[in-house]
């Protein structure tokens, strides 16, 4: 800071130096602290209108069918998750624009438990979605969760990551969308009781408990683990949106087992005792979590539960060509940036989808499959100045994949 003389005096309210804590110095300026925090006031107070304008021009602009019209751009299939998750995301939108009066009913949010097999676009249902909202939003997973005070991230850990999402802006952060990945992770381990502790799983959900409901949780800025020195940023959860994700592996034995009890003693039409074995995925119900290990406070506060069906061939099929960031049209481009022209046959496509549905590894398998197809291709031709387009057929694709010796994958 500048010496200042006596004549020395703000330039907005033209107090005196005297009558200041302190009179900063600019090019034949002043501004007292006063002003100093007068403008702050002020420019807090109009970015907080711009946002609740943000949010009110992407309720008048998102309605549910335009956010499943997005989703289906990216994402083949899958129609029941998708309606569920543009709900969720208008209704999100809502919710935040109302202003509640002391006889206004206040509508309370409603998190989302999605339920599927691995590779069928739980993350990439989260990810898309993200990309068109105007609210903060990030991706963490359960798996490194564990009960405070145990090695491993805590539960508030979470927050973090959507408070970095948000810039640390801590008011952007509290009308954010949090998706948790792999939360079947944190099944209960066991129904009998031990005298261990299930820290990273029953544990976990325990600590869970309040942040899905709403109250106000100190967040270490920088993650990690809690001390009594660190200084902590306190965070509101009741308007944040929490999207749970796992594949519960094992699941359909439980919707098996509870469809036939409930067939037993009773008589009822051939027509509704049929049911699609390939996909008892769409009978899942909140008991079937519960006998999965997800304790009941949990499931209580995920009121809202849907699945994604297994994927089939057509499904796989269209997947490879369809999306907007398909993997043809990917490995297209990745050829183009060489200036070759890439060019599929048709029976390529159809081997990559047979032996994706024969490893049972869903769409993450497209992806393996055609890696080990065009890693020679993608090897050599960088260096083939004179190759100006590379045609894959059948025998080619037949010939590097069983180069790849994926045989010992499907003996795991």
């Amino acid at each position: 800071m500048a010496k200042q003389n006596k004549e020395s005096r703000c330039s907005f309210c033209h107090s005196g130096k005297h009558e200041t804590l302190m009179l900063i110095e600019g090019m034949d300026a002043f501004i007292c602290d006063k002003c100093v925090t007068q403008a702050n006031q002020l420019l807090a107070q109009e970015l907080g209108t711009k946002g609740s304008k943000n949010i009110q021009e992407a309720i008048n602009l998102l309605k549910p069918l335009e956010i499943k019209n997005h989703l289906d751009q990216y994402v083949i299939g899958q129609d029941d998750a998708k309606k569920v998750l543009s709900v969720a995301v208008y209704n999100h939108y809502k919710r935040l624009n109302q202003k509640v009066d002391a006889d206004e009913i206040e509508i309370e949010k409603s998190n989302i438990m999605l339920v599927g097999e691995t590779g069928t676009g739980k993350t990439l249902l989260a990810k898309t979605i993200a990309k068109i909202l105007h609210v903060p939003f990030c991706i963490c997973d359960a798996t490194v969760l564990t009960e405070a005070g145990y090695v491993g991230e805590d539960v508030e850990s979470i927050l973090t990551r959507l408070l970095q999402a948000a810039d640390y802006d801590v008011a952007a952060a509290e009308r954010g969308i949090v998706y948790i990945d792999e939360v079947d992770k944190v099944a209960r381990k066991s129904d009998n009781p031990s005298i261990t502790r299930d820290v990273s799983g029953e544990g976990v959900q325990q600590a869970l408990l309040k942040i899905l409901e709403g109250t106000v949780v100190n967040v270490p800025p920088q993650g990690g683990r809690k001390h009594p020195d660190q200084k902590m940023i306190p965070v509101n959860t009741n308007n944040i949106l929490f999207i749970c994700g796992g594949a519960f592996d094992g699941i359909e034995r439980k919707i098996a087992n509870r469809l036939k009890t409930q067939a037993v003693g009773y008589k009822v039409k051939k027509d509704e005792t049929v049911l699609d074995l390939k996909n008892l995925y769409k009978y899942i119900m909140p008991q079937d979590l519960k006998s999965f290990g997800l304790i009941p406070e949990l499931i209580g506060r995920i009121p809202v539960l849907s699945h994604l069906n297994p994927l089939d061939k057509e499904t796989l099929r269209n997947i490879l060509t369809a999306p907007k960031n398909s993997l043809i049209k990917q490995y297209v481009k990745l050829f183009a940036y060489e200036g070759v022209e890439l060019i599929f046959d048709n029976d390529v496509l159809d081997f990559v989808v047979d032996k994706a549905m024969e490893y049972k590894l869903g769409a993450r398998g497209l992806r393996s499959i055609c890696e080990a197809i065009m890693l020679d291709a993608m090897f050599d031709t960088p260096t083939q100045t004179d190759v100006k387009q590379l045609h894959i057929n059948l025998d080619y694709a037949v010939e590097k994949f069983e180069k790849a010796d994926f045989k010992k994958l499907q003996a795991a």
